[in-house]
């Protein structure tokens, strides 16, 4: 039985997580590359600069043993979530690429720094609750 946040609950369509509780879904071929749902995901949220986000795969939550697994964009999507060993794991839209100026970030992309000011409280809430 696959839990709710496996990558794959309906063949072909893929569930990404994002950071502020929203789930986007995308369907899928043989030719659908991550690039393509990193570019989608940019037109929905309005995003002007993506060059500091990438999708990862999560295995283990945000405990101390979590992993994260950073997707090259020329990769098919449809070789990510058919290797077994991604199975269980949650596909994420993470900022991993931390910008150099996060003020020039605010004043170019005031949507990307929101996604990193939530992303960033959320790991630090975790961290803490953690005892870490």
């Amino acid at each position: 039985m696959l839990k709710d946040d496996s990558l794959l609950l309906i063949p072909n369509v893929l569930k990404v997580f994002l950071e502020n509780g929203q789930i986007k879904s995308f369907t899928f071929d043989s030719r659908t590359t991550v690039r393509d749902v990193i570019s989608s995901l940019q037109d929905r949220l309005s995003l002007r600069y993506i060059e500091h986000f990438a999708l990862v795969l999560e295995s283990g939550g945000l405990a101390q043993n979590q992993r994260l697994h950073l997707l090259q964009e020329s990769q098919p999507l449809s070789h990510v979530v058919h290797r077994t060993y991604f199975q269980g794991m949650k596909c994420l839209l993470r900022i991993c690429f931390f910008p150099k100026d996060p003020a020039d970030l605010l004043r170019r992309d005031p949507a990307a720094f929101e996604y990193l000011y939530i992303q960033t409280e959320r790991v630090s809430l975790s961290l803490g609750k953690n005892g870490v």
